[in-house]
């Protein structure tokens, strides 16, 4: 089991080691000595760094007025999905279906539901274009001058056969 010296444990709480001792001193942390040395338990300290997150102050959120995303997709959610960390969630919006991966946590926070009106913002750093197969070529009609007659290109191949296309 891990342990921390009084200035680690300042450090990793973000205050100073005055601060840390004078919490140990006041009780509101547990400490122990350790070859001369006070130290505090890793358990312990994890459990107080989560005690004074979840009373520390908040600025209250203001309406969102601009953002980077530029799609936004309105929707209601038709599914969530969870398990003990992730969450799948589907949104509809109009004829899209969205699908998200995010924490249980988040899905749980946002009260994801069947039925819960929400919106997906998408910004996208890889986007991925695809060529979908061409259709097949239509039998020539009696007496029509085909396309390698014609100097033409071929039309059942497409102009700029390749290679497949990259994702960068």
């Amino acid at each position: 089991m891990p342990s921390y010296r009084i200035r680690e444990a300042a450090e990793l709480l973000g205050v100073s080691d005055d601060t840390m001792r004078r919490w140990a001193d006041a009780g509101r942390i547990g400490t122990e000595q350790h070859n001369g040395r006070r130290t505090v338990d890793g358990v312990d300290l994890a459990r107080f760094a989560q005690d004074i997150a979840a009373g520390a102050e908040r600025p209250t959120p203001r309406p969102v007025v601009s953002e980077s995303a530029r799609n936004r997709f309105v929707g209601l959610v038709t599914e969530v999905v969870r398990d003990t960390v992730m969450a799948k969630v589907d949104i509809q919006a109009g004829p899209h279906r969205i699908v998200s991966l995010m924490s249980r946590e988040a899905a749980d926070e946002l009260g994801l539901e069947p039925g819960v009106l929400a919106v997906a913002s998408v910004k996208a750093t890889n986007v991925v274009i695809e060529v979908p197969a061409q259709p097949a070529a239509q039998p020539a009609q009696p007496g029509a001058q085909s396309a390698a007659q014609s100097g033409d290109p071929d039309p059942a191949v497409p102009p700029h056969q390749g290679p497949k296309a990259k994702e960068h």
